[in-house]
């Protein structure tokens, strides 16, 4: 993974506060809260990994893919069929 330290702190950090809805989640499921109100803590924590994905994606895109592109031949084509991977996974997500 190329991200910058920045970049990898920032990640965490929406990683960590991913993880605290996750447990709120949970509570809020131990708690027989109203089930919508689960439903919509749900589709937040949902929206907020997909964005990490988002960002994931970027950087291994900037960085990964066009180096793969520089180098070419096999390693380009497989650089390019594992992102291709990854964004089919994501839209199916």
């Amino acid at each position: 993974m190329a991200t910058t330290n920045g970049g990898k702190a920032d990640l965490l950090k929406r990683l960590n506060r991913i993880e605290g809805q996750v447990r709120g989640i949970a509570r809020m499921v131990d708690d027989d809260k109203y089930c919508i109100d689960v439903l919509t803590q749900v589709s937040a924590t949902s929206r907020a990994l997909q964005s990490v994905a988002l960002v994931l994606l970027d950087d291994h895109m900037s960085h990964c893919l066009v180096e793969a592109a520089r180098v070419g031949g096999v390693e380009q084509e497989v650089k390019l069929k594992e992102a291709s991977d990854a964004i089919a996974r994501l839209v199916r997500s």
